[in-house]
């Protein structure tokens, strides 16, 4: 079975979990995408496990920003200082590192275990195994229509895509329906409708976390190293929060977008430009202001997309 980020996402979390790197027997807490990551035999012991560990995650810890990487090492003890006995412990450690509370910190945590995952499925494995081949591309350019003047706020997405491999036959995308409150409810797969208009066959849609939906297009033909490929969606759901972001998975050249909003338009709408996705929903973070055309729509471009972080628009109740 091909590991897949989620996977390894879930298995990142229980590791984080007591002593972190140094709970004893440690290799109850690696599981099989993990060992497969890090190269860990299966007759491994605590010594040799923490190193293979060490060696892998800790290089792509510190590519991360500064927050994040020292959310993510002291998460899982690799970081000095932070090497308390327990994971709140080094979570109420890092906040104060940081200068954030804890629950800051605790989001700051799981987003960077989401990027770590994805770096580590992205570059060669230890032991000699491949990149994921869905890790292989980026998007040249990504066009998308949010259509909110209707009953059900649409979006149509058209993707030009470049394998930067060989034979890429499926892509990894996704979407977020932001939760902002437990009275909202879970969020649910099929809160998300998906239609793919030309550019593939949608095979898998499933939860990657609370909030998340990953989907996996397969291509008619595998694309080959430096083919484009054109493709076209449209999602359809409920926006639990006033905001759209692209926070891309893969690199992405350039993203354009065009907003149309309701008769009566929000009272202010902000760019959001390489922000942490947490805080494209933070009135706090502050952004350039959005003026809307005569026809009640926005169009904001940008270039040179990181994964990672998010880039788009928020806005504030009608005025």
């Amino acid at each position: 079975m091909e590991p897949n980020a989620a996977d390894l996402v879930a298995e990142l979390k229980v590791l984080r979990k007591g002593r972190g790197v140094f709970t004893t027997p440690l290799g109850i807490r690696v599981g099989p995408v993990l060992r497969e990551v890090c190269g860990i035999p299966d007759n491994a012991e605590n010594v040799e496990i923490r190193d293979r560990l060490a060696h892998v995650l800790e290089p792509l810890a510190k590519t991360l920003p500064e927050d994040l990487r020292i959310a993510v090492l002291a998460a899982f003890a690799m970081h000095e200082p932070a090497r308390k006995p327990f994971y709140q412990e080094r979570v109420h450690w890092a906040a104060r590192e940081l200068d954030r509370d804890d629950r800051t910190i605790r989001r700051r945590i799981d987003e960077g275990i989401e990027h770590v995952a994805q770096l580590a499925l992205a570059g060669p494995r230890e032991g000699g195994g491949q990149a994921a081949p869905d890790a292989s591309w980026h998007t040249e350019l990504l066009r998308v229509s949010l259509a909110l003047d209707q009953d059900r706020p649409e979006v149509f997405e058209f993707r030009r895509i470049v394998a930067d491999a060989d034979e890429i036959a499926e892509l990894d995308l996704a979407l977020t329906l932001t939760t902002t409150s437990a009275t909202a409810g879970p969020v649910r797969e099929s809160d998300l409708d998906v239609d793919v208009f030309h550019g593939g066959t949608l095979v898998r849609r499933a939860m990657e976390s609370n909030d998340r939906v990953g989907l996996a297009l397969q291509l008619a033909d595998p694309l080959p190293r430096g083919k484009t490929h054109d493709l076209a969606l449209r999602f359809r759901a409920e926006f639990r929060h006033p905001h759209y972001v692209c926070v891309p998975r893969h690199p992405v050249d350039r993203f354009d977008l065009h907003a149309r909003f309701p008769a009566a338009p929000p009272a202010e709408i902000v760019r959001l430009d390489r922000v942490f996705q947490d805080d494209s929903r933070d009135p706090g973070a502050r952004g350039d202001v959005v003026r809307l055309d005569g026809s009640g729509e926005a169009h904001l471009r940008f270039d040179h997309l990181a994964p990672g972080f998010a880039y788009g628009i928020r806005w504030s109740p009608a005025g």
